[in-house]
């Protein structure tokens, strides 16, 4: 009885005293809509709480598979169905379905990893995966060239980075800016010296020119040109598309000419990089950085090479890169104490297959006798023996069957490591990072040229997968390749903003192109 009296007695304070309490409750805060109305409580609400990202538990090349090539999908968990659908994205049939084979727990991640083989699929359409309790994968093509807008789409990426050039909106698109850093340079330690140095390509988000990282940069581009020129057009759609030159060569000839800028007339030496800074009163400044030995004796090597394969095309200015790789070449002789012997061996093989002359191979035969264990590891070396076999002048025959020997070996290692691999590459990404995955795998694009391998040429379609999206992050390493890629998560990882990775995933493309492509037809 005493509880009833209390609500009751409640209520009426309540009724009596309503006026009052609304008061006081705006008084603290509170806010009116208005009528009258009592709407919040004064107070913002804060949500801390991120809702993760749901990934796939199927993981598939979300660009696409080659009517004609091996087709695999992986799955991860313990608890999986016994058989997965692939379906026809336009309509939702099930076109085939198989069987989800157990292959085992990575290593690295922990992750339980099995595997869905689809090769005999061979109709073109857009399709994804789905399986019972695990959902669907990101969709994929396949077709008999999924990867040629991508290929293409490397190539062009180096005309998009192009400094001092106006890029039209009819080749370049959203990419399409006015020339920059077109004004002479100073230098950094004697701001009275001015330079052109217009021209070149961006390495950084800055506009940084960097002679080294240029020079590797065009070092894999003409690898892979020379070793599959069949893949190269003329049509990748930049200003020289069309003028019968191969767009790779016409794209470093761009690179190439800014080098030449970069070499001091009177000593062969060559400054380093150009990069720019803001001055309020003065807008930008560009800045020539000195000299260093790594940049000469790498451009004295890309400059040999780049004459070696342009005299076709331009017999007179592959002369003037010839002669211009010898004066850097002499210069950093000058300095041997500061100079990489790798950088040394790579640039005289260089020279050597472009002179003939026998000063160049005696430094050949000296560097390779004082390293008989060759590590191909280090791209210098691994560039300069390509090099050093490839050349039509006289070698040391016992040194060249090393070297094959070495070759063999890398090709191996990296297809040993990549069949043992849940995910059939040749080490773990998260670990080691793409770079060092990128670089076992141009080894690898090498040595099947050299043998024509097909386990080999499985071997590099299953890296190509696995950067087009088939890893445990479910990303494409690509630019707008596939549903899920670096370009909307974080754009520094992504390959095509990184002009030297960019290349290798070229030499990459070049040998799977060739390969599925060339062969074939």
């Amino acid at each position: 009885m005493k509880t009833l009296i209390c609500i009751f007695c409640g209520a009426l304070l309540l009724l009596t005293g309503c006026a009052y309490e609304t008061d006081a409750r705006f008084q603290s805060g509170q806010e009116n809509d208005g009528d009258g109305l009592l709407t919040t409580l004064g107070l913002s609400p804060e949500f801390d709480y991120e809702v993760p990202e749901s990934l796939p538990s199927i993981l598939v090349d979300q660009q696409g598979y080659a009517e004609s090539s091996n087709k695999i999908a992986f799955f991860r968990g313990e608890e999986l169905p016994e058989t997965f659908s692939v379906v026809d994205a336009e309509n939702g049939q099930s076109v085939y379905t198989g069987t989800i084979e157990q292959r085992g727990r990575d290593e690295e991640s922990g992750v339980f990893i099995s595997y869905g083989d689809f090769t005999s699929l061979r109709t073109e359409g857009t399709y994804y995966i789905e399986a019972a309790v695990i959902g669907q994968s990101y969709t994929f093509e396949i077709a008999e060239n999924p990867y040629q807008e991508l290929y293409n789409a490397a190539l062009k990426q180096y005309y998009y980075n192009r400094c001092g050039l106006t890029l039209s909106t009819e080749l370049a698109g959203d990419a399409a800016h006015n020339a920059c850093h077109t004004k002479e340079a100073q230098m950094k330690d004697e701001a009275s010296v001015k330079l052109d140095v217009s021209g070149g390509w961006h390495v950084d988000g800055s506009g940084t020119r960097d002679v080294p990282t240029g020079c590797s940069t065009i070092d894999h581009l003409l690898l892979a040109y020379e070793l599959y020129p069949e893949v190269f057009s003329d049509e990748v759609g930049i200003p020289e598309s069309g003028n019968g030159i191969p767009d790779v060569l016409d794209e470093v000839k761009y690179e190439i000419d800014w080098l030449l800028k970069m070499q001091d007339n009177r000593s062969g030496a060559v400054y380093s990089a150009v990069s720019s800074a803001d001055n309020a009163a003065l807008g930008y400044l560009l800045y020539i950085d000195p000299v260093t030995m790594d940049a000469t004796i790498q451009f004295a090597a890309t400059m040999a090479k780049f004459s070696y394969l342009y005299q076709n095309y331009d017999i007179e200015f592959a002369t003037r890169c010839l002669k211009a790789a010898d004066r850097a070449y002499r210069y950093a002789g000058q300095y041997l104490a500061d100079v990489s012997p790798e950088e040394y061996f790579y640039a005289s093989t260089e020279l050597y297959r472009a002179t003939g002359n026998y000063g160049y191979h005696n430094e050949i035969r000296e560097y390779l006798q004082q390293n008989p264990v060759t590590d191909m590891n280090d791209n210098f070396v691994f560039w300069g023996c390509v090099t050093y076999l490839s050349t039509k002048q006289k070698v040391d025959v016992d040194a060249c069957d090393v070297l094959i020997k070495i070759l063999m070996q890398e090709g191996e290692r990296i297809s040993y490591a990549s069949k043992n691999s849940k995910f059939l590459v040749s080490m773990d990404e998260q670990k080691n990072g793409s770079a060092e995955l990128l670089r076992d795998i141009t080894r690898l694009a090498v040595v099947d040229h050299i043998i024509t391998n097909h386990e080999y040429a499985t071997v590099l379609q299953n890296h190509l997968h696995y950067l087009l999206g088939r890893n445990l992050q479910s990303v494409s390493y690509l630019d707008g390749a596939g549903s899920r890629n670096y370009a909307s998560i974080d754009a520094n990882k992504g390959i095509m903003n990184q002009v030297e990775l960019n290349a290798e995933f070229v030499l990459m493309m070049s040998s799977i192109m060739e390969e599925l492509y060339i062969v074939e037809e």
